[in-house]
């Protein structure tokens, strides 16, 4: 199967499965039943050419499936004496509606409140990237068996809930749409920096969250928090190869170069958010997305106009109390007000029990406390935090840190 009709049929998919849990309400089941479409598809169509409507061949097989399921189920519950429906009670006819596009209502249902946000990151992965339980697995550094009972468990709750298929209504949408953006926003970071592992980044998740957003951007075309998250992973990501050196090693963004920054996606990143912005949309991805665009509009590191993101720092800060927020704030107020005052503000995030086993919070003291002149203490700090990373680039690149300025001390 070549690679345009792999990713043809990674497009079908929740589509596929959402016209089918629309029509025969049962996830877990039309989830089997659109894999084994799928399956078919991989298996005759490079052998027999793609049909004109691939979309509706697949739920075309994919409801014969579940037809089959249907009268398997039925003909058990009569041989154990249940006073079960005739089959054509419990089967649809197949519904002229092909044409349908269900990914948002599928997405908006594998990030309901009631999962929990790995749960939801799993079953999105799964039921609206096209992703396989193994490649989900792999991403997460966990067994597939242990995937396969996280997303089933997913399915359980979902179906336990009585989630009806439809999209929320006007007045439940933005809580849901909340939802939705958080988890795709989990999933594009743990693309862009893995938190385990040998690789410091897993391109396929960035690109598959990418994907996803632009997916609910169509549907949501003035949504300012759409636009603000898309905005933010592009600015982000066309970074991407600059981060890495040959030998998979982390560069710092002020050791990047910027000549292979992805000008194209800094370009539609910033008319993302200048739009969204224009419009009176403030919000966090927003905030994040115009930090983003001053570090990535900077020609040099010395041009970056950190005056600028302290003060958007600031707004953000209002508005959330996330710890890796204050963080960040703090590294910018090191950089226009001295490492001092930046060294102080860390003080407050040492009481904060989220960032009690983060290897973040030593990382920047050690840096800070590097640009402040104190380099025993900066050894120890980049050592603590190498200790508390499970990403072996970032705890490479922590250790080569530590030992660097020892070298520098021993040679005083």
């Amino acid at each position: 199967m070549n690679d345009a009709t792999e990713q043809l049929l990674r497009e079908l998919a929740p589509q596929v499965l959402g016209a089918t849990i629309r029509r025969y309400g049962d996830f877990a089941t039309a989830e089997d039943a659109v894999q084994e479409a799928l399956f078919a598809a991989a298996t005759q169509w490079p052998r027999e050419g793609v049909p004109d409507n691939p979309r509706g061949w697949l739920i075309q097989v994919a409801s014969r499936r579940m037809t089959d399921h249907i009268r398997s189920e039925s003909a058990r519950r009569r041989r154990e004496g249940d006073a079960a429906q005739q089959v054509d009670e419990v089967v649809p006819a197949v519904e002229h509606d092909v044409e349908q596009d269900d990914t948002l209502i599928l997405l908006f249902m594998c990030c309901h409140e009631t999962l929990t946000s790995s749960s939801a990151i799993a079953l999105t992965l799964r039921a609206v990237g096209g992703l396989t339980t193994a490649e989900i697995a792999r991403a997460y550094f966990v067994p597939e068996a242990t995937m396969a009972q996280r997303i089933s468990r997913a399915k359980g709750t979902i179906k336990a809930s009585g989630i009806p298929f439809r999209l929320p209504s006007s007045g439940e949408q933005k809580a849901h749409l909340r939802s939705v953006l958080h988890v795709l926003y989990l999933i594009f970071n743990e693309g862009y920096t893995s938190s385990d592992g040998a690789q410091l980044q897993r391109s396929d998740l960035a690109h598959e969250a990418i994907r996803l957003t632009r997916t609910v951007r169509r549907r949501l075309p003035d949504e300012g928090d759409v636009k603000g998250l898309l905005a933010l992973m592009l600015l982000t990501d066309a970074r991407r190869d600059a981060r890495t050196g040959p030998d998979g090693e982390l560069i710092p963004l002020d050791k990047q170069d910027r000549k292979s920054w992805d000008r194209a996606q800094i370009a539609e990143g910033v008319a993302l958010v200048t739009d969204a912005l224009s419009s009176g949309s403030v919000g966090l991805y927003q905030l994040q997305a115009a930090i983003a665009a001053v570090h990535d509009e900077a020609e040099r590191t010395e041009d970056t106009d950190w005056p600028q993101i302290l003060a958007i720092y600031g707004v953000l800060k209002d508005l959330s109390d996330n710890p890796m927020i204050a963080l960040n704030h703090a590294i910018a107020t090191a950089m226009v007000e001295g490492p001092a005052a930046g060294l102080d503000l860390l003080r407050g995030l040492d009481a904060d029990g989220r960032m009690q086993h983060h290897h973040r919070l030593h990382a920047v003291r050690a840096h800070l406390l590097e640009m402040a002149g104190d380099h025993q203490e900066a050894i120890a700090q980049y050592r603590a935090a190498a200790g508390k990373t499970t990403s072996i680039p970032e705890r490479n690149y922590l250790m080569a840190q530590a030992g660097r300025l020892s070298t520098m001390v021993q040679s005083d």
